[in-house]
């Protein structure tokens, strides 16, 4: 997950990866001036029964997130949400406000019909033993397999973020100045979505020209996320920099600062004046930066 979404890594280059051997530290830039300390810790029983004792309060202490992943091939359930329980209790303990994340992993492996049951039940369960603790717990279900991390990797990163107020304020008022059906911010790295502002509707034209609306797919932020990471790879291989790009006036992806790209969705069928778009969006560079 943290080559695949931190260091650009494809699911298959990922195979040549090994296990993660006791604690792997990683200090990765976010945002330009933010710097996230993830500390990977390998699930092996002889590791886990360390973290629990020799090493809880220095694997527990100051947390600011908690990313548990479980496995859903896993056949010891019990004992997942045994070792789950143990993080649980020592956060408690040592870092009382952190945030916890679970990730039900590797759900391309079940039956399409029956991924949502599983999840569901999954996920009533940790909500239930985390309460007990004082812990809400916020879930999804992901897949190095398909855009479902950047999801989960979205909401994990900007819990982090303090001032998100401020990049929501300043993206509807954009989005307002712009007349757009919907404006996303990105990192620029990662290609994960900051926040978002939209009108609720995305408005199409059918094959009778006449207007129609449709409501806007809930799951369009991680596949553009996933879209626009593999199109800025392939720039790479070609040893070309994606700065920009304008389709018919009415979608524009560019730099908004040095840390941050922007997607602009503006009505169809309308003629927008490219220039005016663009110069407004270098105006509002500043709030940004």
């Amino acid at each position: 997950m943290r080559s695949i979404i931190f260091s650009n890594y494809s699911a298959f280059d990922t195979r040549r990866l090994g296990a993660t051997i006791d604690v792997e530290h990683s200090h990765l830039r976010f945002l330009g001036n933010m710097s996230l300390n993830l500390w990977d810790c390998g699930g092996q029983d002889v590791f886990m029964d360390n973290y629990f004792t020799n090493q809880k309060d220095h694997i527990f202490k100051m947390v600011e997130v908690l990313i548990h992943v479980f496995d859903v091939e896993s056949k010891e359930v019990g004992k997942d949400i045994e070792v789950f329980v143990k993080s649980l209790k020592q956060l408690k303990q040592f870092s009382p406000n952190a945030k916890i994340f679970v990730l039900l992993h590797k759900m391309d492996l079940v039956q399409i019909d029956r991924r949502e049951e599983l999840f569901g039940i999954m996920m009533n369960r940790l909500n239930e033993t985390s309460q007990v603790y004082g812990f809400n717990v916020t879930g999804f279900a992901t897949s190095i397999w398909d855009e479902s991390l950047y999801k989960a990797w979205s909401s994990i990163v900007c819990s982090l973020i303090p001032n998100m107020n401020q990049y929501e304020t300043n993206l509807s008022n954009l989005q307002n100045i712009l007349e757009a059906q919907e404006i996303i911010l990105f990192e620029k790295t990662t290609f994960l979505v900051i926040c978002s502002s939209n009108s609720g509707n995305l408005l199409t034209n059918d094959n009778n020209n006449n207007e129609n609306f449709e409501k806007l797919d809930p799951k369009r932020f991680e596949k553009i996320s996933n879209i626009m990471k593999n199109f800025k790879q392939s720039s790479t291989k070609l040893k070309s920099q994606f700065r920009q790009l304008n389709l018919n006036n009415n979608l524009f992806i560019t730099e908004l600062s040095s840390n941050l790209m922007i997607f602009v969705v503006l009505p169809f069928g309308i003629n927008n004046n490219s220039g005016l778009i663009q110069e407004n969006i270098k105006q509002a560079r500043k709030y940004f930066q």
